[in-house]
């Protein structure tokens, strides 16, 4: 198919190499327009503009914020101006619920399809063709970027017909993975600080009760204390936790330990860890103890 990518982050950079294994002609847009090169080398055609990326049967967006994928979307360069009648923007970024929703009727509008796929998987995951993919959206829509989101995905879960579902979704996932992390973080730094092999105790747990992937990614670059470079940005985090308490706010959900989560992540930001990956929460938990 003819594709076009625009966010070029270490997910969008991985995703388009995935997409370039799958065959598809790939048409790609960042802002730092050398962020491309990469793909450029390996048969993609760089795009000036989104308008230009948007030429394609579908455009995926991979951007930081709802700011970002609004930037893209709209005006006369953006997406929406420019997408052809009939083809599908498929949304594979970490946005809010009341975004997704508007872009969905705005595209309806235009003639066009809107289709929310956020992702779930590290870089790595995402250059390897392995994430989970998230699909929510019209079923022939959906239907339509199929072949593009199998080329990405280990699977592709549906979530019905309504885009924001499939990012309600994420969000409530992500609060999942902080909340795991946290949890790892505050173990960690009481073992620590009472002198007990932290190395020990995560082996253990990762491998009998909490033999999951978040607890065998993050319980390790904590004992070690590596949070550099970032797979998953703290910046990102503290902006996922805050979409989390707005879509639960706008439903009458409390969610007190998303609250906690976010008290974290700002407590890392005050503390200069933009650079830092979320599994620096355990940074602030040692420092809070005292270490």
């Amino acid at each position: 198919m003819k594709v076009g990518l625009i966010g070029l982050g270490l997910m969008g950079h991985g995703m388009g190499e995935s997409l370039l294994r799958g065959g598809h002609e790939l048409t790609v847009y960042n802002r730092t327009a050398s962020k491309a090169d990469a793909l450029v080398a390996k048969g993609a055609r760089l795009a000036k503009s989104p308008a230009d990326a948007s030429r394609g049967d579908i455009v995926i967006t991979m951007v930081a914020d709802d700011a970002a994928l609004e930037e893209v979307t709209h005006g006369a360069h953006g997406i929406l101006k420019n997408l052809s009648a009939g083809a599908v923007h498929v949304s594979a970024s970490t946005i809010s619920v009341a975004l997704a929703e508007r872009l969905t009727d705005e595209h309806a509008r235009a003639g066009q399809h809107f289709v929310s796929a956020p992702v779930f998987g590290r870089p790595q995951v995402a250059a390897a063709g392995q994430l989970n993919i998230l699909a929510a959206g019209a079923a022939d829509a959906v239907k339509r970027a199929m072949p593009v989101l199998e080329s990405m995905a280990q699977k592709v879960w549906p979530f019905g017909e309504r885009p924001s579902a499939a990012n309600l979704v994420k969000l409530s996932g992500n609060f999942m993975i902080f909340a795991a992390v946290e949890a790892l973080a505050e173990s960690i730094a009481l073992l620590r600080k009472a002198g007990v092999d932290e190395h020990a105790f995560v082996d253990m747990m990762t491998n009998t009760l909490f033999a999951a992937p978040i607890y065998k990614i993050y319980a390790p670059l904590i004992t070690k204390q590596q949070y550099q470079p970032p797979g998953f940005a703290a910046p990102l985090g503290a902006k996922d936790t805050r979409l989390a308490l707005a879509a639960g706010e706008s439903l009458n959900v409390p969610l007190p330990l998303a609250s906690l989560v976010r008290d974290k992540f700002l407590a890392l930001l005050a503390r200069g860890g933009e650079g830092d990956d979320i599994a620096a929460l355990g940074k602030v938990a040692a420092e809070q103890a005292g270490m």
